[in-house]
């Protein structure tokens, strides 16, 4: 997807159709504050022209949401002022996944969530 804005309802709309196609609904609104986080991440802190989003089922009980881009900055969860308006993005992706990171490659990287349905939580 292009790094612009508009993109992160595309994302959004991805992330719904998977978890409705896979039945597991439950996730959803959470799944959709993640990849739009992590998506906004990518827009704001890089230089990248496209992102490429991806969601997984890795297992019966957990999903995977994953942002791609072209920049080999990691994400920094910083502990943003109390006035601040942004620098929250990772702190809620942090307290919505049961976990997430990045994995770094030569010229990219990858950052992802993991979601786990209500049952296995």
């Amino acid at each position: 997807m292009p790094c612009k804005p508009e993109s992160a309802r595309r994302a959004r709309l991805l992330v719904t159709a998977a978890l409705s196609t896979w039945g597991i609904e439950e996730l959803v609104d959470a799944a959709k504050l993640v990849v739009d986080e992590l998506l906004t991440n990518a827009i704001d802190h890089t230089r990248c022209r496209t992102a490429r989003i991806a969601i997984r089922r890795i297992a019966d009980d957990r999903v995977r949401i994953s942002v791609a881009d072209t920049s080999r900055d990691v994400p920094d969860m910083s502990n943003p002022r109390q006035d601040s308006e942004d620098g929250r993005g990772l702190v809620l992706v942090d307290a919505l996944s049961d976990q997430w990171g990045y994995d770094r490659h030569r010229t990219w990287k990858v950052v992802w969530a993991e979601l786990r349905t209500g049952a296995s939580r």
